[in-house]
């Protein structure tokens, strides 16, 4: 038998309660500043229909003619008219897969349990200060044939990422190491931690001066 359960043996045999402190969360904005351009990419409502049809075993539905730029807006997340912003999983993601940057002591797994960034509304979205354009890339389907997607490029662009985070876990030094650090990773389409096949430079961000 370990020490520890040994003692928690005695503790119960005792009547002696456990005592424990809630957990301290503490709170902090960072300024963020994109360093290669961003392409947001969401689920337009065309695409579900179509993948919903195929899991039913309904009829493909007839492809319509491309609109470029109707494309591009659907692949877009929204906070309001003329506001994009990106789900702030994303950076959570990000900030978690940076332990890879330090030594062993900070995991993954800690990291998505100490650090959650908070967003705006049901889709929980991290607000961005963008300009964008439309972007035209060559893609693969899984078919394998070639076809041509209509992005949003956002470029420049700039967040504020307002973070909770576990005061005894993190400290606030560590947690803007980590942010500046995730910024390698990169959000959105085309970034450098996106799978094998689709890595990119995209989405690159770092810790305002």
């Amino acid at each position: 038998m370990s020490t520890t359960e040994t003692q928690n043996g005695a503790a119960a045999a005792t009547g002696t309660p456990i005592t424990l402190a809630r957990l301290e969360i503490a709170a902090a904005e960072i300024e963020i500043v994109g360093l290669t351009p961003l392409i947001p990419h969401r689920f337009s409502q065309k695409a579900k229909a179509m993948m919903l049809a195929k899991q039913q075993g309904r009829a493909k539905p007839k492809a319509q003619p491309k609109d470029p730029e109707q494309d591009a807006f659907d692949s877009a997340y929204w906070i309001e008219e003329g506001v994009q912003g990106i789900p702030s999983v994303a950076f959570k993601s990000a900030i978690a897969d940076a332990a890879r940057f330090f030594d062993r002591s900070v995991t993954i797994e800690t990291l998505k349990r100490a650090v959650f960034v908070k967003g705006e509304g049901p889709e929980q979205l991290v607000r961005l200060d963008a300009e964008w354009e439309l972007f035209e890339a060559n893609v693969r389907l899984a078919s394998g044939v070639a076809d041509l997607a209509y992005r949003y490029k956002l470029w420049p662009w700039s967040a504020t990422l307002t973070i909770e985070y576990i005061a005894s876990s993190i400290t606030p030094e560590a947690l803007v190491a980590l942010v500046d650090a995730a910024g390698r990773n990169g959000v959105g389409d085309w970034r450098p931690s996106s799978p094998r096949s689709k890595t990119g430079v995209f989405g690159q961000f770092e810790v305002a001066a």
